[in-house]
């Protein structure tokens, strides 16, 4: 089940509302756990075994290092839970990969496992470390409630792509919290808003994609190759952020307030400020929980960051072109790091933000082609490397028949809602009154029906994100 979806929309999400506050708040955790493993069972029927059955050997593994003084014993139960959740995040996502290159390099024709990737592996295995890790660095305090740490792990919002919540980030929520009619509406107002995102920006970004990046190279043109790249370049954006201002939402709705996944990367001039804006959990979970301990800028340096690209690549997925496509990033960062970065801030923004678009763009031409020929024969014909015609009568049409919209998608890259609510705020102050809960109520409502219209008449509705 996804959150763009009737189903959940109009049953699923009402339902839980009415059950979650018509039952006192002792039994709102149960209600939450029970939902969630049902809103994952939805689609991971079998696999919400392992789910749960590594939360238990994480739940295990923190009351263990918790009742331990002994830094032997409570390292003991630290590589536990290491050694699980990676094993698992191995098989299950990296098996195939790792035999099919063991076979291109030895020649040993040994039999590739087809396994099917649990949804969303990539981000609960990544919170369960980061509780274990918290723990043993005694930065969290150990949860003797399994249903309470469950809960953690599987919380439906959040549970499929994000945001990586870190247990400290929820510990408070997770034993009480204040859930007021303001909490429901903010959460509403933020859920249609990533809602609208998916269903009327990122869909249409994704199926004019489609058209242009998946044909082949034989048909392409240079416009051509352009427009594929910038319609993927958005489409992953608001597919991502939308479903990540969605989970902000939910979980708002229900009383927890997870941390922001993105700031408008768009607007960025250089690629380091590009990774503190983009995916900024996940940013913090490799910093905090790898780069440091590896040593940081302290020493290393170089290194440090080689693997942390690499690896922040093939989270992304089991494939070299999302590993050369980390790699690539890397060569930015260490020459913004070198000198780049200082020579940036030291001509007009303008030049920087070109810069950096210039970057993102390429950087999705090799993200979206598994294959790398692919995406390099792409990038020649978009840099006039290719012998193909500059433009052609399809793109000619497909950009004026999707001007305006284009030209939305491109506005709303920028921090106008921000600016939308300063103003709000400040005609409140000025007419001495607060229209703002109405107002904020009407827009969720004309958004919930425009994106129900939406969903009706589309049959392109992809979520990017459940792959990894």
């Amino acid at each position: 089940m996804v959150f763009a979806d009737l189903l959940f929309l109009y049953l699923f999400l009402p339902a839980l509302l009415a059950a979650y506050y018509a039952v006192r708040a002792n039994l709102r955790n149960w209600v939450l756990v029970v939902a969630s493993l049902l809103f994952y069972a939805w689609g991971e029927p079998v696999w919400v075994l392992l789910l749960v059955g590594s939360a238990a050997v994480d739940w295990h593994c923190g009351r263990y290092i918790g009742a331990r003084t002994d830094p032997g014993a409570r390292r003991r139960g630290l590589v536990v839970s290491l050694v699980v959740n990676l094993s698992l995040l191995g098989v299950f996502k990296y098996a195939g990969f790792l035999v099919t290159n063991l076979n291109v390099f030895s020649g040993l024709g040994l039999p590739v496992p087809a396994i099917v990737m649990p949804i969303g592996i990539s981000f609960y295995t990544f919170q369960k470390i980061s509780y274990t890790v918290d723990v043993y660095r005694g930065r969290a305090r150990v949860q003797e409630s399994f249903p309470d740490f469950l809960l953690f792990v599987s919380l439906f919002p959040q549970l499929i792509a994000g945001p990586i919540v870190r247990y400290t980030e929820i510990a408070e929520e997770l034993d009480r919290r204040t859930c007021r009619f303001s909490d429901v509406e903010a959460g509403l107002s933020r859920f249609i808003t990533g809602l609208l995102k998916k269903v009327a920006i990122a869909n249409a970004a994704g199926h004019l994609a489609a058209v242009w990046l998946d044909p082949g190279l034989a048909t392409q043109t240079v416009a051509g190759a352009w427009l594929g790249a910038v319609m993927f370049t958005l489409q992953i954006y608001y597919d991502f952020s939308g479903y990540s201002d969605m989970a902000i939402g939910l979980g708002r709705m229900f009383g927890f307030h997870f941390p922001e996944n993105f700031d408008h990367p768009y607007v960025s001039r250089s690629a380091t400020e590009f990774w503190r804006r983009w995916h900024m959990t996940l940013g913090r979970f490799f910093r905090d929980y790898l780069y440091i301990p590896l040593g940081g800028n302290r020493r290393r340096v170089y290194l440090n960051l080689l693997v942390v690209w690499f690896l922040t690549g093939l989270w992304h997925g089991a494939s070299w072109n999302f590993v050369v496509w980390g790699l690539y990033y890397l060569v930015f960062l260490v020459l913004e790091k070198a000198f780049l970065g200082a020579a940036l801030r030291r001509i007009p923004a303008v030049f920087g933000h070109v810069y950096l678009l210039l970057v993102v763009v390429v950087g999705w031409v090799l993200f979206y082609f598994t294959d790398l020929s692919l995406a390099l024969g792409h990038l020649k014909i978009m840099f006039f490397l290719g012998q193909v015609p500059a433009v052609d009568l399809p793109v000619k049409i497909a950009v004026a028949n999707n001007l305006y919209w284009l030209l939305a998608a491109l506005l709303f890259c920028l921090p106008v809602a921000a600016l939308g609510r300063r103003l709000l705020a400040a005609f409140e102050a000025k007419a001495g009154a607060a229209p703002g809960l109405a107002v904020s109520l009407t827009a969720a409502l004309a958004g919930l029906i425009l994106s129900t219209m939406l969903l009706v008449g589309q049959t392109y509705n992809p979520f990017l994100y459940y792959r990894f």
